[in-house]
């Protein structure tokens, strides 16, 4: 499957509510009128593509609507139009570092599949013919560990473990010391979930952060945090609270495939500037895909 089409089939729900709302309320009536402008409104609103975005749309269709009236106007176009522009700056794809092993922090709240997510790096970059490790810093979920080391053995990238309840910093010190002895390209640091909110896990991660960076300057070169797509604009404020206390240098969002909720894609992107870096659209190993923001444009108005 091309990646368009994944796209297409992962945003499937999303676009299916917002093309018909659209156009049902458009066909209802040739003359934009305020009624019907305050639905299309309210039709990405409920898309999650939050209310920047929404207005820059309903501006975009209002200026063609008194420009070139009925003739040939066609809505889906212009709002496929105005998310593309959006997210033009958008620079998906991962950093790498000038020399040794480029370190990637995972973080993000519990349930938002950072585990998976990380895996899920690992078998793209194997792809590109890099090579790979990944720490099982996660040293509080009873089958954290385990789910790492099980994804390690499907994929054949070995997984650097510490024991239950060990100091997640030490096993992520030990995991950049066998990246630099292994000559690995680079290395994914899956990190407990935690809540923004709760200090103390939040200085354990500055810490884990603090040990990586002291043994490897300039690490961690990513700091990646995972959102769950189907919680909408929740995760916005996830985002908006993690970048305040961990400098975060982009996003990852998943579950894009469930959801009728895909615009919080662009919603995120537009309010906090942050590169949008993957989203996951599927379970296979393969459905996490670089963002690439004309696609998903495309696949969210395509008829």
């Amino acid at each position: 499957m091309g990646l368009f089409a994944k796209f297409k089939a992962g945003l499937a729900k999303t676009q299916s509510k917002l093309v018909h709302e659209i156009k049902r309320i458009v066909t209802r009536s040739p003359k934009l009128t305020a009624e019907s402008l305050e639905e299309i409104e309210q039709a990405l609103i409920a898309a999650d593509l939050g209310m920047a975005m929404t207005t820059q749309i309903v501006a975009a269709v209002k200026l063609a609507y008194e420009t070139q009236g009925t003739a040939g106007l066609d809505y889906l176009a212009i709002a496929r139009a105005e998310i593309e522009k959006s997210l033009a700056t958008n620079k998906p794809g991962l950093l790498q570092a000038p020399s040794g092993p480029t370190v990637v922090s995972i973080v993000g709240v519990n349930g938002t599949g950072k585990t998976t997510t990380s895996a899920k790096l690992a078998h793209y970059l194997q792809s590109q013919k890099k090579t790979v490790l990944l720490a099982a810093c996660d040293t509080f979920r009873a089958a954290a560990i385990e789910q790492l080391k099980l994804w390690g053995t499907r994929l054949k990238v070995e997984v650097i473990a510490g024991a239950y309840g060990a100091d997640a910093a030490s096993v992520a010190h030990d995991a950049v010391t066998a990246a630099q002895a292994r000559h690995a390209d680079y290395l994914f640091i899956d990190t407990a979930g935690r809540l923004h909110t709760k200090h103390n896990l939040m200085q354990e991660l500055h810490k884990l952060h603090r040990v990586i960076g002291k043994q490897l300057p300039g690490a961690p070169h990513e700091v990646l945090l995972v959102l769950d797509g189907s919680t909408g604009m929740n995760a916005l404020n996830q985002a908006r609270e993690f970048n305040k206390a961990v400098p975060l240098t982009g996003l990852i969002v998943t579950k894009l495939d469930g959801t009728s909720k895909g615009g919080m894609v662009v919603a995120i992107q537009k309010e906090l500037g942050l590169p949008i870096k993957f989203i996951g659209l599927g379970e296979q190993p393969d459905d996490l895909q670089p963002f690439d923001a004309k696609q998903f444009a495309q696949a969210l108005f395509e008829e």
